[in-house]
This record gives structure tokens, sequence and C-alpha cells, in this order.
């Protein structure tokens, strides 16, 4: 099929999302003349122009030699420009084949432009490499996945705003914050396109990641509604496939600012009630209109996730309990509550019963409490892993099946005799 006729099929449900969300690198689609489309992780988008081409977003080091060689069969002309919609690695990782085949043509080097944030998140993935190792280990189940230790680095930034007129084509560079502090949407206006980055990626919003900084929820439905003034026939995310159509391209930006700006409203105005974080969680709901829509699936991040950033970034880290303040050693608290429960072997009984009765957060906790109390019997792993596991299969949000396998795996390797 044509990439018009994926795109169709996802706006319309009839193919699942999730076959057209990571790519292999290998294939590139024009969606319009001179603008063109790598499908991976994420996405890599060659615009064409007189004076050589310009990439939005480069993917991950790891397919960099990859996406070089794709590009490659569809133009030979040099990279004159990358553009870093974020810092996040999957945007910033492929310009090095470009920088060395550069240096071998006696080219000029690529310029990569990116907003003024990037250069501080990449000194701060140096500083925290081993944390972010472990984050995507748990968060894409890879086991011994390294986190990249060496980055390049924007060679122009900017605040705002920035407007570059690049082999006869104009770029508008915006700055947002959204799942980034240092996030940059990209409008070209005479081409009636707009690359969002990660501001759409045709499921609920990256949010809530609960292992990753800070999101800002409000502030990225302003940047949805901005985009959505600019009236583009086209949106080519950084995930998935392109919104063809003004009318949709209107209506998938505004869904998705409305459901950020329903999730913040609610988390705020109970917040200013007094409400407890634990309760918020629990009482804050997506409106119904836009839950079966098929670009707002909760299949990456979870809309209970994005309620709990909301809280952080007005609240804290204080969730409302006063005893989890200053909370007592876990493994101490498990063993009180494994006391009077009659033993952490009562406490996973009633775990694997309230699996078997579909209350899977309920089992959880008292899986938890019971290795908590007793951190060395296999047995009490065994029912972790059975509890974790059932967990997996049970959510759809990638990030909470990444934590619940990290820990059925956890247990699994620690119930072996």
């Amino acid at each position: 099929m044509s990439l018009h006729e994926d795109a169709e099929r996802m706006w319309t449900s009839e193919e699942p999302i999730m076959n057209h969300m990571v790519g292999p690198g290998t294939d590139i689609d024009e969606v319009d003349e001179g603008l063109a489309l790598i499908l991976a992780f994420g996405n890599v988008m060659p615009v064409r122009t007189g004076d050589g081409l310009v990439l939005v977003d480069t993917s991950t080091p790891f397919s960099a030699p990859t996406i070089h060689k794709t590009v490659r069969s569809w133009s030979p002309d040099r990279l004159n420009t990358a553009i870093f919609t974020h810092g996040h690695v999957d945007h910033v990782g492929g310009v090095g084949p470009f920088d060395e085949e550069s240096d071998q043509n006696g080219w000029p080097a690529p310029m990569v432009v990116a907003q003024e944030g990037v250069p501080a998140r990449l000194d701060r993935y140096l500083l925290t490499r081993g944390h972010n190792s472990s984050i995507n280990q748990r968060q894409f189940s890879i086991p011994g996945f390294e986190f990249p230790s060496e980055w390049r680095y924007p060679d122009q930034t900017y605040r705002e705003q920035l407007d570059l007129e690049i082999g006869g084509i104009r770029f508008e560079l915006h700055h947002a914050r959204g799942e980034t502090d240092d996030h940059t949407w990209v409008h070209l206006p005479d081409r009636k396109a707009i690359y969002p980055g990660d501001l759409f990626i045709w499921c609920v919003p990256n949010a809530g990641n609960p292992q990753k900084v800070q999101r800002f929820a409000a502030d990225w439905a302003v940047a949805l509604r901005a985009m959505i003034d600019q009236e583009a026939e086209v949106l080519i995310p950084s995930h998935g496939l392109p919104v063809f159509g003004a009318d949709r391209v209107r209506q998938a930006l505004d869904d998705t600012a409305s459901l950020l700006e329903s999730l913040h409203e609610q988390t705020v105005s109970l917040m200013n009630q007094g409400v407890r974080l634990n309760d918020i969680l629990h009482a804050v709901k997506v409106p119904p209109e836009l839950t079966t829509q098929p670009y707002l699936q909760a299949t990456y991040d979870d809309p209970e996730f994005i309620v709990r950033n909301i809280w952080r970034y007005y609240g804290g880290w204080y969730d409302g309990d006063p005893a989890a303040l200053k909370p007592a050693p876990a493994g101490a608290l498990a063993r009180e509550i494994a006391d009077l429960a009659g033993g952490a072997q009562a406490l996973a009984a009633r775990a694997e019963a309230l699996v078997d009765a579909g209350e899977l957060r309920l089992a959880g906790h008292l899986a938890e409490l019971a290795v908590e109390a007793q951190p060395g019997d296999a047995g009490l792993h065994r029912v972790r892993t059975a509890v974790y596991s059932a967990r997996v299969a049970a959510e759809p949000s990638l990030m909470a099946k990444g934590v619940f396998g990290a820990a059925a795996r956890e247990s699994a390797a620690r119930s072996e005799p």
C-alpha cells in the first residue's frame, strides 16, 4: 500500500496503529514532492531544498548507518542542516555518518539546530548514563541496554522562535514545553506542513512517563493550539504516519489538546480542594468522547501517569499521605503487616486470590509486601512473578508493561532453586 493508504487505514482504525509506529529505517516514502519520511524509532523526515537536504530529526545512534543509506537512496545531495525537535536519544543520534561523509567529500559540515535547552539535556545524560540505561531497560524490556556515552551537540540554538531560509524553503522553528522543556515544532508555511516532533504521536501524549523528568501538560496544549492556527494541510510526526488534510490535522491537534486540558483542569481543581494524590488518581477521567479516537489510545503512556506529572509540577513529591512523608523502611513495614496477617505466605495467598478475582492493583501491593517481608523466599517470588505477569497482560500502555515486566523477570530469577 502507499503511504497515503496506510495513513487512511490508521485514521479509520482499519489497521492497528502500532503496525506503523516503529519501522526498520530502510524504507523512504514521499509525503509530498520533496518531503520524505523514513519510518524508524523515531522517524527521520528529509526535505529537499535548492541547497542540500534538511533532516527534521535523525533517529537513534544505533540506526544511524541504516538511516544514512536510506537517505542516500532518495537523494545524493549533501546534508545542509539537521533540526532536532528535542534532545531525546531517538531524535538526535543519526548525524554521525553525515558528518563523516561531509568530511570525506570536502563538503561543509552539516549545521545542527535545536532549542537552547538541548545541550544541557545532553550534559545531564552524560551525568546520569547508568540511571538512563536502567530506565530504558525497564521501559522497553531490553535487558542489558546501554545508554549512549557520546552525543552530537547543536551548532546553533535558539530560545523561542527561529526562522531559517534554506535553499529557497522557509523553516519556522517554535519552542514549546511539552514532552520536554527543549521541544521544537517546525512549520513549513510554503508547503503547509507541520512537523510536531513528539507533540503528536498517534496515542495518548507522552506527558506522564513515570521514569522520566517533568513533563508539561498545560504548555503542551498551548503548543498544539498554536499549530492549529497555522492551518497546515499535513502533519508529519516523529512517530507514526502523517495526518493528511486540513480538517484532520485540526481535529487531531484539537482532540489531543482537549485531552491534556481536561486532565489538567480536573487535577488542579481537586488539588485546590485539598484532595490527596491517591484520590485524584482514581477520580480524574479522560472525557468519554476522546477515548474512542484511534490516535488517543493509551498504548504508550497512560492518562493516570499524566495526572501524576501535573501533581508533581504544582505540588512537588509529597502525595498528601503524612505516613509517606518520612516512611519506615519498606521491609520493616512489610514484616509488621505480615505478622498481623499470619505470615508472608498468607499475604501471597491473598495476592493469588485477588488475581483470580481481577483485583490486580491490590494483588500487586500484597505481593510486594510478601517479598519485602521475606525477600529470600523463592515461593513468594513465584507468586510475585505470577502477579506481575498478569499485570503485564492486562495493561495497554507500554510504560506500565515495561515496569511490571521488569518486576516479573526480577522475581522469576529469584524463584529458581
